[in-house]
């Protein structure tokens, strides 16, 4: 067994900023206790401490965002957050991150990331019902940045397969800044019922603290430091394998035990462990909990309190069980082949006390650990580039055809089939968002994930609000009322004060457009240090946001549906090329200010779409993003069939096709709604679909685009599979 430094020793050779504890820190948990914290004492306060468990550098910005609704019934605090959606039903749901695992192992970082996402969502009581994903890497141009990308979604598509809990939708988008920190980034959708909702507290003085689930392991210790700083060329990963199949049968277990009336509380053993859950569970609660770590089930031989205390070995859970009732427990798990050991007991004198044999080897408030960690309000400064850079500008367009077959070949438009064709899809619906029916009812869930870290980039507070206006215009366009939002804040180092007025900003952005379009913030993740060797990531707050259909025959896709139907677009466009795709494809770089967006506007060109849905006029949806107008009309096209359009389009610059102004729909409708869509929305027809299988784009009367529909798709389609050969 290895020997444990002494606290003495701990103190003087500083072994504790090794750990990623500073000078102040260390003095605070000795303050805390009165005393020299223990090796194994220092190790919780560090893990606990740590960015990526305690958001010291980001909660007080994240105060700022709005968390309560009338439909809320979890906010932030809790593994997942809970919505109402009628008739004594909720949708739970959670966004997070496994950025810095992903970049060293992507197969086993991305597919661990996606299953600790899913057991947040059935600890709360759901059944997980649809994964989404977010991922962001450099240039498919070198056979590393191919490898991070083929692997993590192979790593996502076989937990998730494994599951049998469909991939719905998600974003993948490429970029340099991403090449030495892809992000990872995983959702989860669940539903409950009211009555089955769990929470991760443990009450109840002398109730019993079990353990279920696979063995500990040295895989993943110190994983939480290792997340909270940055990346280095050198960087080695302290990883964890996941076993899909052993969650499977832990999801269906606690799923069943969850309705059992001896179940206190229940928690997930994500980051930092067995330390984080169990100290969360008592502090919530306003308990204490005792841990005899020799109970413990361990797959490696020798482990220290340390070791047991810190693993991130995945598919475990920890459960608190009224005193007595054990084996009512124990007998739901066996029938999944699981066995649930007790390890512990709750107390009511506040502290996490842990036992080897009759040792005490540990002994610190669980208020301390959970609650009590620093709280930084970093230097802020206005970004040099912010303040230094130059207006947007594109070139001059001579052929706007194959302008528009480029954009459909930028990676970032381009379809990403032949990537998420390995993920099942079984009970989707296709559209801007995807859609789940709820079993038993007529209504069905619309879920997004959503941001342009480029538009962040170049103006954090407006980049951020166009992230969560996006995501509610996609849930829009397939026939949703916006729900609530959670984020995934994914930023570099808080220490740079520009980071950190990147965070300021951002998270101010999302608070405005939340508050706009009434979709509060339940809960989300705070990923920081996404660097390697000194090179930020763009700033990127990840949207993941739900809607509700209230019928299902309000489900609305993208796809243009019937020649003759009528053609509008919904929403202003102006000259608005800052970070467009069309000024990536010409200059290989972004400058300038993004789109602006009027939030009323925004909300306005929502609602009547929406009410337009709900009233049976329009029979397809799709907002104008990445590539502006000319490559929203062309993706309504891909159904793989013989269908074109002709549009002329009142636009003083033909270059305006490929802006991206914010807060607008491409719709079609049948010509029997259009004086009743006109006088609803204020649209104006810009044209017609065709079964002559071309696309025909005029502005004021003058042609500029004329394509075959089959060869602008092919290209669409084409464009990653011959990156990635």
């Amino acid at each position: 067994m290895k020997t444990e430094p002494t606290a003495q020793q701990i103190e003087s050779n500083k072994l504790y900023s090794t750990m990623g504890m500073s000078d102040s820190e260390y003095q605070l948990a000795k303050t805390t206790l009165g005393r020299q914290p223990n090796y194994t004492e220092t190790g919780l306060f560090s893990a606990m401490w740590s960015e990526h468990c305690s958001y010291k550098s980001s909660k007080v910005l994240l105060r700022r965002l709005p968390t309560k609704g009338e439909k809320v019934l979890q906010g932030p605090g809790e593994g997942a957050g809970i919505v109402d959606i009628g008739n004594n039903q909720a949708v739970v749901f959670k966004i997070e991150s496994h950025n810095s695992p992903s970049a060293i192992e992507p197969f086993h970082g991305a597919a661990t990331g996606l299953g600790g996402i899913v057991r947040d969502v059935f600890s709360m009581g759901a059944r997980p019902i649809a994964l989404l994903n977010s991922l962001r890497f450099g240039h498919l141009d070198t056979p590393r940045n191919k490898f991070l990308l083929t692997e993590a979604v192979k790593g996502m598509a076989f937990y998730g397969n494994n599951l049998g809990v469909p991939a719905v939708g998600g974003e993948i988008y490429f970029d340099p800044c991403y090449a030495g920190n892809p992000l990872v980034n995983a959702m989860c959708v669940g539903l409950i019922n009211h009555e089955d909702i769990r929470k991760g507290q443990a009450h109840g003085d002398g109730n019993t603290v079990m353990y279920v689930g696979a063995p500990t392991g040295r895989d993943g210790v110190d994983g939480a430091s290792f997340s909270s700083k940055e990346l280095t060329d050198d960087s080695e990963g302290v990883f964890v394998k996941g076993d899909p199949i052993l969650e499977k049968a832990l999801m269906e277990a606690c799923l069943e035990v969850i309705k059992h009336p001896a179940l206190v509380g229940i928690q997930d053993m994500g980051a930092a462990g067995l330390i984080s859950s169990s100290c969360e569970m008592a502090s919530k609660a306003g308990m204490g909990m005792e841990l005899y770590l020799d109970k413990i089930p361990q797959c490696e031989t020798g482990m220290i309190p340390y070791e047991i205390m810190l693993s991130e070995s995945q598919e475990r859970m920890l459960l608190v069980i009224e005193k007595g009732r054990e084996e009512e427990i124990r007998t739901i798990f066996a029938k999944y082949n699981l066995t649930a050991v007790d390890v512990g007991k709750v107390t009511s004198d506040g502290l996490m006390r842990l036992f080897v044999g009759s040792e005490v080897v540990a002994e610190v408030p669980a208020d301390a650990l959970a609650e009590q960690a620093p709280e930084y309000h970093m230097p802020s400064q206005v970004a040099e580039y912010y303040k230094n850079m130059p207006e947007a500008t594109i070139d001059p367009i001579t052929d706007y055809n194959q302008t528009l077959l480029a954009l459909l070949a930028q990676p970032a438009i381009a379809s990403k089939k032949c990537l998420y064709e390995q993920f099942q899809h079984d009970g989707t619906i296709g559209s801007d968002a995807g859609v789940i029916p709820v079993p038993g009812t007529n209504k069905a869930l619309s879920m997004t994930v959503d941001c342009n870290g480029r538009y962040v980039y170049l103006d954090p507070k407006v980049g951020a609000a166009i992230a969560v206006a996006e995501a509610a215009r996609n849930i829009v366009a397939s026939g949703a009322t916006p729900l609530a939002v959670t984020d995934n804040m994914n930023f570099g180092n808080p220490d740079n004060p520009e980071i950190f007025w990147q965070m300021e900003q951002a998270i101010d952005g999302i608070a405005e457009a939340c508050l706009a379009l009434d979709t509060p913030v339940i809960g989300g993740n705070v990923s920081l240090y996404n660097e390697r060797s000194g090179s930020a990531i763009y700033p990127t707050p990840t949207i993941g946001m739900v809607g509700l259909i209230d019928d299902i025959s309000h489900a609305t896709t993208q796809f243009f549906q019937d020649a003759g139907d009528l053609i509008y677009i919904i929403g202003e466009t102006k000259p608005e090329f800052g970070g467009s795709e069309l000024q990536i494809s010409q200059k290989g770089k972004i400058q300038g200010r993004p789109p602006s967006i009027c939030l009323e506007t925004e909300k306005a060109n929502q609602q009547a779409v929406l009410k337009a849905i709900k009233a049976g006029a329009i029979k397809s949806a799709h907002d104008v993003s990445e590539g502006g107008i000319a490559v929203a009309i062309a993706e309504s096209l891909f159904t793989g069939g013989c269908f074109g359009a002709k549009v002329d389009i009142p636009l003083d610059d033909a270059a305006l096709l490929f802006s991206e102004s914010q807060s607008r729909f491409i719709v079609s409708i049948s010509p029997e709604y259009q004086i009743g869509f006109e006088q609803l929305t204020g649209a104006t027809q810009i044209g017609e679909v065709t079964n002559c299988g071309h696309l025909v784009i005029s502005c004021n009367g003058k042609k500029y685009i004329d394509a075959h529909s089959a060869e602008l798709q092919k290209t669409w389609e084409e464009a990653i599979p011959c990156l990635l050969k």
